[in-house]
């Protein structure tokens, strides 16, 4: 396929997004089946197209001056990708399969592509409504924060050191993909994503297979730091998933003491068990509901330290998940909120005397995050937040205090501060 006749289906593909509100990833496979005579490489190019747009949807539709998936892909070609109006006119030639040729008002558009005097909203691609609360945490840096969540993401991987000795051991092994060392966890590797918006197969590489390496976030990597599990203890991972931060915290312990992984939902710890396995991993027990009943109440008032990785609205990791933003509705941060509220509950019950929980979400949102803990501190008159400066000086990452955004009971990370996707995290001890 032509530059061209790729714009052609971003085009489409949007319409069809819009059309059915729905998930990008379910549009573009459907768009995949209908028009198999396009290649893996032509598929990865018109998804890198579509995300860009989704990225940047508000600000293309102010500059062109409607909202229709043409002006939104026209307008992303100008401020994501940077061509020139010029440019953007030899694509949208009208020629077999290329977009129709540019209007005299979109190429006077284009050639302006001004975004002074546009509203936060719309500078910082986001939804309208939950513009309040982000000016709470950001104040006057939330135009640029915002810009920075609409960003392309680089593919972070975590050095597993129960299989490796050294963040460097694993580097000297992967040249080809070109990785660097993340600057602030000490455990990590980069690899910036390529022009087309996507990067390497990590997960075919021999020493993915053999579970030196891990696909998480910088910031992920650094939330689960900030847990202090050490060697020996007694740790409940509560909202485990997938098993990300419970691979994270079993390294951290060497395999020495226990951590019980469950969830809420059993269909979410289905991956836990092989990668348990490829990591090498044999301090978990992972503790399946069934029929909705507690998997873990034999454990309250025992643990260590139980983490919280909660639901959330995931605002964090837009920029991994750009069309997620143009469907958060109100109704779904209350129901987070909510779901927040009964996980934190179920998480006093199972830290002892002088134990902490370790609350972590991946949302910039002060409701979900500041807002969630002040509301459980009145409920649970035994719980403290514990001060950022002695949380970072105690897992040896006092580098971060120059960078994460301190807030009333915790600490923010963002692309713009950290380079990370958006996560939130608090210690809150029990007091003995």
């Amino acid at each position: 396929m032509t530059p061209a006749a790729r714009i052609s289906a971003a085009i489409e593909v949007l319409a069809d997004i819009d059309a059915r509100r729905r998930p990008a990833t379910d549009a573009l496979k459907d768009w995949g089946l209908a028009h198999r005579f396009a290649g893996s490489k032509d598929r990865a190019a018109i998804a890198s197209l579509v995300y860009d747009a989704l990225r940047r949807k508000a600000s293309a539709a102010w500059i062109m001056g409607e909202n229709t998936p043409r002006a939104i892909v026209l307008g992303m070609l100008r401020l994501q990708r940077g061509l020139g109006a010029r440019d953007i006119a030899a694509l949208c030639s009208g020629e077999r399969f290329a977009p129709e040729p540019l209007a005299e008002n979109e190429r006077e558009r284009l050639e302006k592509a001004d975004l002074s005097g546009a509203p936060a909203h719309v500078a910082g691609d986001f939804p309208d409504w939950i513009e309040p609360s982000l000016q709470r945490l950001f104040g006057e840096d939330l135009a640029p924060e915002m810009q920075a969540l609409a960003t392309r993401a680089p593919l972070d991987l975590r050095v597993n050191t129960l299989k490796v000795s050294s963040r460097e051991e694993a580097h000297d092994a992967l040249p080809h993909l070109g990785a660097v060392e993340t600057p602030l966890s000490p455990l990590g590797l980069r690899i910036m994503p390529g022009e087309d918006g996507r990067g390497p197969a990590v997960q075919s590489e021999p020493e993915f297979l053999k579970g030196w390496i891990e696909i998480q976030d910088e910031g992920s990597q650094l939330v689960a730091l900030l847990s202090g599990a050490r060697p020996g203890e007694q740790v409940v991972d509560l909202c485990a998933g997938g098993g990300g931060k419970t691979l994270a915290l079993a390294a951290m312990m060497e395999n020495h003491g226990q951590i019980y992984a469950t969830d809420n939902d059993a269909r979410r710890l289905a991956p836990i068990h092989d990668r348990l396995t490829r990591a090498g991993v044999r301090n978990v027990q992972v503790r399946t509901p069934r029929a909705k009943a507690d998997a873990v109440t034999d454990l309250d008032g025992r643990m260590d330290c139980v983490l919280v990785d909660a639901p959330c609205t995931g605002i964090g990791t837009w920029r991994r998940n750009p069309d997620a933003k143009w469907r958060l509705r109100p109704g779904s941060l209350e129901t987070r909120r909510k779901e927040q509220a009964t996980v934190l509950d179920r998480a006093a019950a199972l830290v002892k005397p002088g134990g902490r929980i370790v609350y972590i979400t991946c949302s910039i949102l002060p409701e979900e995050n500041d807002d969630a803990l002040s509301a459980f501190m009145e409920r649970h008159e035994g719980f403290a937040s514990k001060p950022v400066a002695q949380v970072l000086g105690a897992v040896g990452l006092t580098h971060l205090a120059d960078v994460v955004r301190p807030t009333a009971h915790g600490l923010q990370m963002t692309p713009l501060k950290t380079g990370t996707d958006g996560f939130y995290a608090a210690v809150l001890v029990r007091k003995p």
